[in-house]
C-alpha cells in the first residue's frame, strides 16, 4: 500500500525556520573557518573544530526542524535515537574533514575541490543517515536519479562555502555566503524528500500519538547548545566581524625572521636619528 507523504504539515513554517538554521549554522561556520586563516599554530584546529560543529551542527538542525513538518497519514512515526545522533557525529566529522583541508591547503585548486567533495557528502549522509533512523510500518524507497540530485546539489553548494570562507573578506561577504549555502542545504533536504516514497506494511489507522515535533524537539537541545556556544564566540571576538587582523604584522625583511619582536617605537626612532640626522630635527655637530 502506498502511503500518503506530507511533508508540509504545519505550512511554511517548518521550512523557513529550517532555512534559518541552516543559514545560522553556515554563517558562524564560515566565519570561525575565515577566522581560522587569520591565525597560525595551536589556534587554528580549535577555530577549524568550532568552525565544523557549527556547520554539522546547522544543517542537522536544519534536517530535523524540516522533519518536524514530515508525516505519513497512514502510519505514525517514531525515530530511533541512537541512529539519529549518529546522523550528527557524521555530519560534523565530514563537515570537519573538508574544512580542515581547506583550513590548512587552501580554498583554490585539488584541496578547495577535496574539501568541498567531503563536506558535501557529509551533509548529504548525515540526511540519508537521518532518515534512516524513521521507524514506522512501511519501507522508504527512494528515486535513485532524484537522489543523486541531491547529493550533487551538497557537493555544489559545500564547494561554493568553503570557497568564500577562504576569501577572508568582510562580515557582509559572509552573510551572503550563507545565505546561498542556507538555500542549497534546503534544497538538498526537499530534493532528497522529492526522491522518497512510503509502501506500507498493512492497513492501518491513522497516526495517532506524539506529534513529531513532540518527538524531535527534545532531540534539538544539544546541536542548539553547540550553536549558542560559537555564536557566543563569534560575537565576542574582535576580529571575526573586520574579516582581518587589525593590525597586520609586515612582510619580513631578507635575513629578518618571520617570528622577530618589532622594535619599540622609541627604539625606531632613535634609529632612524642616527640614520637620518637631518630629517629627526636634531642637528648634530657635523652638520651644523
Amino acid at each position: 500500500m502506498q502511503g500518503t507523504v506530507d511533508g508540509f504539515s504545519y505550512g511554511l513554517v517548518t521550512p523557513l525556520v529550517a532555512y534559518a538554521m541552516a543559514c545560522l549554522g553556515g554563517a558562524l561556520g564560515l566565519r570561525c573557518t575565515t577566522r581560522s586563516l587569520l591565525v597560525a599554530g595551536s589556534w587554528r584546529p580549535g577555530w577549524l573544530a568550532l568552525g565544523s560543529m557549527a556547520i554539522g551542527s546547522g544543517i542537522w538542525t536544519m534536517h530535523f526542524v524540516a522533519m518536524m513538518g514530515f508525516t505519513v497519514h497512514e502510519a505514525p512515526i517514531h525515530y530511533d535515537k541512537p541512529m539519529t545522533y549518529a546522523s550528527l557525529g557524521v555530519a560534523i566529522l565530514m563537515v570537519g574533514i573538508g574544512i580542515f583541508i581547506v583550513g590548512y591547503r587552501g580554498a583554490s585548486g585539488t584541496a578547495l575541490f577535496t574539501g568541498g567533495t567531503i563536506t558535501g557528502l557529509g551533509i548529504a549522509s548525515m540526511h540519508y543517515l537521518g532518515m534512516a533512523g524513521i521507524r514506522l510500518n512501511g519501507k522508504l524507497e527512494y528515486n535513485t536519479l532524484t537522489v543523486a540530485a541531491s547529493v550533487l546539489i551538497a557537493m555544489v553548494a559545500a564547494t561554493a562555502a568553503l570557497w568564500a570562507a577562504g576569501q577572508v573578506r568582510g562580515f557582509l561577504w559572509s552573510v551572503g555566503a550563507s545565505l546561498v549555502m542556507g538555500l542549497a542545504v534546503s534544497g538538498m533536504h526537499y530534493t532528497g524528500m522529492a526522491a522518497l516514497r512510503v509502501h506500507l506494511h498493512s492497513t492501518a489507522d491513522p497516526a495517532t500519538g506524539d506529534s513529531p515535533a513532540a518527538l524531535l524537539a527534545p532531540m534539538l537541545i544539544g546541536p542548539l547548545a553547540l550553536l549558542l556556544l560559537a555564536a557566543v564566540v563569534v560575537l565576542f571576538d574582535p576580529l571575526m566581524v573586520m574579516g582581518r587582523p587589525a593590525h597586520p604584522r609586515p612582510e619580513p625583511k631578507p635575513g629578518v625572521p618571520a617570528h622577530a619582536p618589532l622594535p619599540h617605537p622609541t627604539r625606531r626612532l632613535a634609529l632612524r636619528t642616527r640614520r637620518h640626522p637631518a630629517r629627526s630635527g636634531y642637528r648634530t655637530p657635523q652638520n651644523r
